[in-house]
């Protein structure tokens, strides 16, 4: 076989196989005739010119993200760095507009987004724009759908995704928080101690006041006791002053004996000799009868009205008698 015919056959092959091309799935392929516009031919097996026809690009229309870094400040002159993620696609029907006339869209894309976020995080404190990072993502969406039609595209949806203030206006975040958490606690802890001091209070008081009033049925015991040891006494013929003189003698020794059976005790009583409790109870009989007489004479007295004007001082009380020497 000639060379010349082998050649020729593998250049029409060439040439036939050459005519198709394929088209995957989400994707556009423009097609120029001599570097002009012929079509767009969509997913599956085409058929082109060969020679003449030529694929002059390939457009993806799946959805695509882009991740913008902005670095702004906010209202109250602090420093951050937000990541506005956007999520566009090419639109089948304006393929031929996304093709020819946009040669870059992300940096497009970038320069909206550094415009909208620039615009709007300065009107904003740095807590309204943690707050508020929604609004700023629905304007970058509104302001880059305005724009980004014109060139066949649709933003799909843009996402303020971290907002990173400078280091610095981090720590003083931070410390502020443990600041109010330490207050918070500070607080809680006044409260509990407080709780507890008043429920001691309470406690004492309650204890004190059960203390008086063990103290006040004791005394009245006591005094009742008396009053039965009194009449006893008196009805073996002994009256009432020596009654209650004896009583209180016998109390005092009963104290003297309680004082020395603690080993311990360095309490001293005074008078302590033998012949105080006789001196005592002479004292005690004495005084009975005396403050019973001067008792008597004042009664009297109240009964007796005054002949002379009651602004005379001639008037004389009367005198007490002298107190009789009793002797045990």
């Amino acid at each position: 076989m000639d060379i010349t015919l082998i050649i020729f056959i593998v250049f029409g092959l060439f040439i036939f196989l050459s005519s198709f091309f394929t088209v995957k799935q989400q994707t556009s392929v423009v097609i120029e005739r001599f570097g002009k516009f012929l079509s767009v031919r969509t997913s599956g097996l085409q058929l082109k010119i060969p020679l003449i026809d030529r694929i002059a690009g390939r457009v993806n229309l799946k959805i695509q993200q882009l991740d913008v870094i902005i670095e702004t400040k906010t209202k109250d002159n602090v420093f951050v760095k937000l990541k506005v993620s956007v999520q566009f696609m090419v639109v089948k029907e304006t393929v031929y507009d996304a093709f020819y006339k946009l040669e870059y869209p992300h940096d497009q894309i970038t320069s909206y987004v550094f415009d909208v976020v620039r615009a709007e995080v300065p009107k904003l404190k740095l807590d309204d724009v943690f707050e508020r990072k929604d609004d700023i993502a629905v304007a970058v969406k509104r302001e880059l759908n305005e724009a980004m039609t014109t060139y066949g595209y649709t933003i799909i949806n843009t996402l303020v995704t971290d907002i990173d203030p400078d280091i610095q206006v981090k720590n003083a975040m931070n410390r502020i928080n443990a600041a109010d958490r330490e207050k918070t606690v500070a607080e809680f802890e006044a409260e509990a101690s407080r709780i507890r001091i008043v429920a001691k209070a309470k406690a004492e008081a309650e204890s004190k006041r059960l203390q008086g009033q063990g103290i006040a049925d004791q005394r009245r015991e006591i005094a009742r006791g008396l009053v039965e040891s009194v009449d006893v006494l008196n009805k073996v013929g002994i009256n009432s002053q020596e009654a209650s003189a004896l009583i209180v003698v016998t109390q005092h020794y009963d104290t003297l004996q309680a004082i020395g059976a603690d080993a311990n005790s360095n309490l001293i009583l005074l008078p302590n000799s033998p012949q105080a409790g006789s001196d005592m109870l002479n004292n005690m009989v004495a005084s009975f009868s005396a403050s019973n007489q001067v008792g008597e004479m004042m009664k009297k007295a109240k009964r007796v009205k005054p002949k002379t004007d009651h602004h005379s001082s001639d008037y004389q009380a009367p005198q007490a008698p002298e107190q009789p020497e009793t002797e045990v």
